[in-house]
């Protein structure tokens, strides 16, 4: 985890907000399983929030969520797509409240951007005894065949790959009790959200612009041919992993 990779979302708030992926209601629904207790009515800081993707969900299910973001530019952008919600600049690994005073903490898409040894203890700190933790990332199936070959190419030409954290940044520390869902769903968007969402991936925000361009054009034409009508089947696994705070 970099600082620099932390924050070069802030170049492309709108793209972000526009193109990345929401979350099904499945999740959700595991969600207030695992916490035991509904989404309705509960206390929820919504950690690393970005544009507010999750956060305007768990609102929807009648969450009072305070949002929790770092980045000035996803703060703004978040601002405009989220009027009504509270907004505190801050990060997960200093969280500025008071002890046992949320239901949930929520991290989508975030948990590997922190400390663990540090935003473990103030996520349990924040919560209420029997709270809930509850971290969660959409990261595309590669066991399908063009998302395979989409890392592939990723990998050779920009050395990496842009569809999720890996394992160990998904893990909370060793020895932590936690349970685990695997939630698979998919979503039919144009080429070019497709596209614009690969683009607000941190691998591509921080490449060379001209390479992150130029692979960007070479990508349209390698979907082109897997999907001639224009429209992308991104097809993604949320992995959702919980803890709770002891109730005594």
């Amino acid at each position: 985890m970099t600082v620099s990779r932390a924050l070069s979302f802030d170049t492309a708030a709108a793209r972000y907000d526009a193109a990345r992926p929401g979350y099904p209601p499945a999740l959700f629904d595991a969600v207030e399983e695992l916490a035991g207790r509904p989404l309705e009515g509960a206390e929820v800081l919504d950690v690393g929030a970005g544009t507010g993707i999750a956060t305007r969900l768990l609102c929807a299910r009648g969450a009072g969520v305070t949002a929790v973001e770092p980045g000035p530019g996803m703060a703004g952008q978040f601002r405009r797509a989220t009027p009504g919600v509270r907004l505190v600049r801050a990060t997960g690994d200093a969280l500025p409240f008071a002890a046992a005073t949320a239901d949930l903490v929520t991290y989508a898409q975030s948990w590997h951007w922190t400390d663990p040894a540090r935003s473990l203890p103030e996520a349990l700190r924040v919560l209420r005894p029997g709270g809930t933790l509850a971290l969660w990332w959409n990261t595309a199936d590669a066991a399908v065949d063009w998302v395979a070959a989409q890392d592939q190419r990723l990998r050779r030409d920009l050395g990496g790959a842009a569809h999720g954290a890996h394992d160990r940044e998904r893990s909370l520390p060793a020895g932590t009790p936690s349970t685990d869902r695997r939630i698979r769903w998919s979503r039919r968007v144009p080429l070019d959200t497709h596209l614009a969402n690969l683009g607000s991936h941190s691998l591509l925000l921080t490449a060379d612009p001209g390479a992150a361009r130029a692979f960007l054009e070479r990508e349209r034409a390698e979907l082109l041919a897997a999907f001639p009508d224009g429209t992308v089947v991104e097809p993604y696994t949320v992995h959702l992993t919980t803890t709770r705070r002891s109730t005594a």
